[in-house]
């Protein structure tokens, strides 16, 4: 299985936020995490990629999971 590109754009103080990284950690899947309450850039890139401001939004290679979506993860991650 080749490894999933994976990035998690979040805030601080969304508990999603901190679900979907647990998870991702507990299940050692690596992780870029982008905090949008402070980097706009990020935000930015968020909004064009999910059409919406919602957290967590998670960027699997290409595909979009926007909110914590353990199924979906675990199927577009190959768990």
């Amino acid at each position: 299985m080749s490894a999933k590109e994976v990035k998690v754009y979040s805030t601080p103080e969304c508990p999603w936020c901190r679900r979907v990284k647990k998870f991702l950690e507990d299940n050692g899947i690596a992780y870029q995490d982008f905090n949008v309450a402070e980097d706009s850039a990020a935000r930015e890139d968020m909004i064009n990629k999910s059409q919406q401001l919602a957290v967590p939004t998670i960027l699997v290679d290409d595909e979009i999971i926007v909110g914590f979506n353990e199924a979906l993860l675990k199927e577009k991650l190959g768990l």
